[in-house]
């Protein structure tokens, strides 16, 4: 018997009952197709006294490895989601539970502390008495024996110098 026979007689019902169980045009059509071309080749070698059973025998094995198939590429997708998902509560809980002040201001800290260092210990000391002691310019002025003007300029090089330093933590 021809490929052709084979086909024209046997290729509508073995699609639609592979499509039955697969639910998928393009893959039953290549099932069909491929049991089809089995059942040929098997006739070429040996009679079959039965091909629609031989057929049907085929349709059902390749339908069954395609459908499991399937069933273990959706657990596998549902256990990547499921990851995926457990993966994206954690970053929402860690985002959430995050505090830029706490995690910036140790940072900030040092930062401050080494543009302050590399002064001279006098505007160092103005510096310090001026934004820690919260002493006016005039009470500098008057402990450390300097104009008032003197004050503003050592705190304005300071000040210059950790806009500088902080450029990236300013807004």
């Amino acid at each position: 018997m021809s490929f052709d026979a084979i086909y024209k007689r046997l290729y509508r019902r073995a699609f639609l009952f592979t499509k039955s169980y697969v639910h998928d045009e393009f893959v039953a059509e290549d099932i069909a197709s491929e049991a089809l071309i089995k059942l040929w080749e098997q006739t070429k070698e040996q009679e079959i006294s039965c091909p629609e059973a031989f057929l049907l025998t085929i349709l059902k094995n390749k339908s069954l490895d395609y459908l499991k198939h399937e069933a273990i590429k959706k657990d596998s997708l549902k256990e990547l989601e499921t990851i995926y998902t457990e993966e994206l509560n954690l970053h929402i809980s860690l985002l959430e539970s995050c505090v830029p002040k706490e995690v910036f201001t140790t940072e900030i800290q040092t930062i401050v502390q080494q543009t302050i260092a590399h002064f001279p210990e006098q505007t160092s000391r103005i510096f310090v008495m001026s934004q820690y002691e919260d002493k006016s310019n005039k009470e500098i002025a008057e402990a450390l024996g300097l104009s008032v003007k003197s004050i503003e300029y050592h705190i304005t090089k300071v000040l210059k110098a950790l806009r500088f330093s902080l450029k990236d933590y300013l807004s």
